[in-house]
């Protein structure tokens, strides 16, 4: 691989069919709906929803929710079959919309999963200390985050496998916890526990609609990353695509109808007035009365587990990025290496690893609140550098009829689903921008302007593709292209013949 700056010795590729992949949409399925943490989506996120949303409207909001990423899902689909189902954002904002806005989308990416990974990082270890201590046992958060992340580290270099094999564990808990206290409400209530109230456009359009769809989308953050794994899947341009389809429904579902259960449980006019009252322990106190003691012990833990292998599935996609990037040229090209047993990207995991560790250690260092100062931040910035991206991924597909205008293009997959998709996305990226105190839990104007740290990004990915352009015109060719597919086949890996650059010209 060609050091940063310096162009490729030798452009011509042979093609080499890649090693069959060891993972399948059962596996992807599992690191994407880690990713985005259900339980903790659950305790975290619908409480601030009830108390500052739409009250008991909130179910009918993750549905609207779930409908507009199902749509994002069916164009997305187009891409992740043209790009081999590897890649991510980076790849298919190249292929519809072109380099420079690929190398924006790839930089911005890069900052949002690193920052949503260290922001999670800070929740591990505050809730852990939280849960430990309400058992009589004094931890620090420090020391809670240090072995949490010591974990990631070790099964972040591993292959990817094992991770899949560790989160489908730790996402059946979480899941089947809330499960148990789904059924435990039906059993008590009836079916007075699914108030139709809830679906009423009275309540569901109410008032605080535009924040409960807020709360809503930023639940699925994670959903979209099974395209990053198209290169480690054996079967990408299937079992990516599916993943993302059963993983949208899945979490969509789920939370819809979790929501609704403790809008009956709770009472459809108390729900606000109760949520803001107990915000995070709403659905502690609701495992207490429901599934006994044990019941929200049960709960405590599984949310450890679940900000773990949120962690742990946002660590992966992190380094996957920074793979990708450093395999073009736009990283150091070390990042871009592979384990040779593995086969995992484990320069990248350590560097992330170290980073990760760094920046947590700092806050700690510097006697920062690990939850309101770091996980909210952090959190928070990343949350809304994805959405940003799924937004532009959308219009990219878009981009694709631009790009091929004497292509023929479906109706439905390029064209009115991508569209449906990019609008419901662009309004929650001004929902989240017009919200993001509420959403990082700070009035601090510093935090407010953390936003503007994701333009500046884009810019200086934008102008390092310009300079590209100029300076150095054979590898900003290859940029972007290793990873497009020109036919319904799976894409062969292409190896240089001479080097070690991997690359695909168009």
């Amino acid at each position: 691989m060609s050091k940063i700056g310096s162009p490729p010795t030798d452009r011509r590729t042979v093609a080499v069919t890649a090693p069959p992949g060891r993972l399948d949409t059962r596996h992807i399925l599992f690191l994407i709906v880690a990713a985005a943490a259900p339980l903790s989506a659950m305790v975290g996120t619908v409480p601030l929803a009830f108390a500052f949303g739409n009250g008991a409207g909130v179910p009918a909001a993750f549905l609207f929710a779930g409908v507009t990423l199902l749509c994002f899902s069916v164009g997305y689909a187009v891409s992740v079959r043209r790009t081999g189902g590897s890649g991510g954002f980076y790849a298919s904002v190249a292929d519809g919309l072109g380099r420079p806005p690929a190398v924006a989308a790839g930089f911005v990416a890069l900052l949002a999963y690193n920052c949503a990974t260290i922001g999670l990082a800070g929740a591990l270890g505050y809730f852990t200390q939280l849960v430990l201590a309400a058992h009589g046992f004094t931890v620090s958060w420090q020391w809670c985050a240090a072995v949490g992340l010591l974990a990631v580290a070790v099964l972040g270099y591993r292959e990817i496998a094992l991770s899949a094999r560790v989160l489908a564990l730790l996402m059946l808990g979480e899941i089947g916890v809330l499960a148990a206290l789904d059924v435990a409400i039906l059993v008590r209530h009836g079916l007075s526990a699914l108030p139709t109230a809830s679906f009423s456009p009275h309540t569901a359009t109410g008032p605080g609609l535009g924040v409960a769809l807020m709360f809503a989308f930023v639940s699925f953050i994670g959903f979209e990353s099974a395209a990053l794994y198209g290169k480690e899947a054996r079967d990408p341009q299937r079992s990516v695509p599916r993943a993302t389809y059963a993983a949208v429904v899945l979490i969509a579902g789920f939370y819809a109808l979790t929501s609704w259960l403790a809008v009956g449980a709770v009472g459809t006019g108390k729900v606000r007035e109760v949520a803001t009252r107990q915000m995070g322990d709403l659905f502690f106190v609701l495992g207490d009365d429901f599934l006994g003691k044990a019941g929200s012990t049960g709960l405590q833990i599984l949310l450890c587990t679940s900000l773990f292998a949120a962690t742990l599935a946002l660590h992966s996609a992190a380094n996957r990025y920074a793979q990708v990037l450093a395999q073009d040229g736009l990283l150091p090209a070390s990042l871009g290496a592979e384990h040779p047993r593995h086969r995992s990207p484990h320069r990248a995991s350590v560097a992330q690893s170290v980073l990760t560790a760094l920046v947590v250690g700092g806050f700690a260092v510097a006697g920062l609140d690990p939850y309101a100062d770091l996980t909210t931040s952090m959190l928070g910035l990343g949350t809304l550098g994805i959405v940003v991206l799924q937004a532009l991924a959308a219009l990219s597909v878009l981009g694709l009829r631009l790009r091929r205008p004497g292509g023929r293009a479906h109706w439905w997959r390029e064209f009115v689903a991508p569209l449906l998709g990019f609008v419901g996305l662009a309004a929650s990226v001004w929902l989240v921008v017009g919200n993001f105190d509420m959403l990082t839990g700070s009035p601090d104007p510093l935090i407010a302007r953390l936003p503007w740290l994701l333009v500046a990004v884009a810019a200086l990915g934008l102008g390092y593709a310009a300079w590209l352009r100029t300076a150095r015109p054979g590898r900003y060719r290859l940029l972007g292209t290793r990873h497009l597919a020109t036919s319904d086949e799976p894409p062969a890996t292409a190896v240089p013949t001479s080097g070690v650059r991997h690359a695909r010209s168009q």
